[in-house]
């Protein structure tokens, strides 16, 4: 793991054993794709930045055969149409109850919680994160989120939080630079 050591910081073997076991990682959308703020016009429009690095980490995991999808308590065309660009199969927004979204996914998948990893950002996480295999708080999280999250990002959210968190697990999966594709 000398290369993740090298590129974001080190890490333990614990931290290591729980990426190796990911076959599916569970994001957030709002603060952890995205920077958390939401840009509203004077049409209605809403507008979101999301960094091209997190869709290339997105597309290299989905390409290793890792699953992912995304669990938003906000509904929005945007999030609709970058995370279909990415071609992430699972997206569920209007998500009051993220658990009742991620029941859904173990069921779809048949996968055990160590072999899932979930990021986020603030409290609505945290009923999801506590039972998945690798939990992951953004930089910027809420403070109690990373008190009890496994892993701290060294990014902030918005700015490459899931890219860090996709090459935890390439490299601890031994997948990393395989992936030649775009970032669209």
């Amino acid at each position: 793991m000398s290369l993740f050591n090298t590129l974001y910081q080190p890490v333990s073997d614990s931290i290591i054993n729980k990426a190796r076991a990911i076959k599916l990682l569970i994001c957030d959308v709002d603060g952890v794709f995205s920077d958390g703020r939401i840009y509203l016009g004077n049409q209605g429009e809403e507008l979101k930045a999301f960094h091209t690095r997190d869709g290339y980490g997105v597309k290299a995991l989905r390409q290793a055969g890792i699953e992912v999808a995304v669990i938003t308590g906000r509904n929005s065309a945007i999030v609709q149409q970058r995370m279909t660009a990415l071609t992430v199969p699972f997206i569920y927004q209007g998500q009051e109850n993220k658990l009742a979204a991620f029941a859904d996914l173990r069921q779809q998948l048949q996968l055990t919680p160590e072999q899932i990893a979930y990021i986020g950002d603030d409290l609505p996480d945290w009923a999801v994160m506590q039972h998945c295999g690798l939990s992951v708080a953004v930089k910027d999280a809420h403070p109690y989120l990373r008190q009890h999250a496994h892993y701290i990002t060294t990014m902030a959210g918005g700015f490459g939080a899931v890219r860090e968190l996709c090459d935890l697990i390439l490299i601890s999966q031994q997948h990393f630079g395989l992936f030649d594709g775009s970032s669209s």
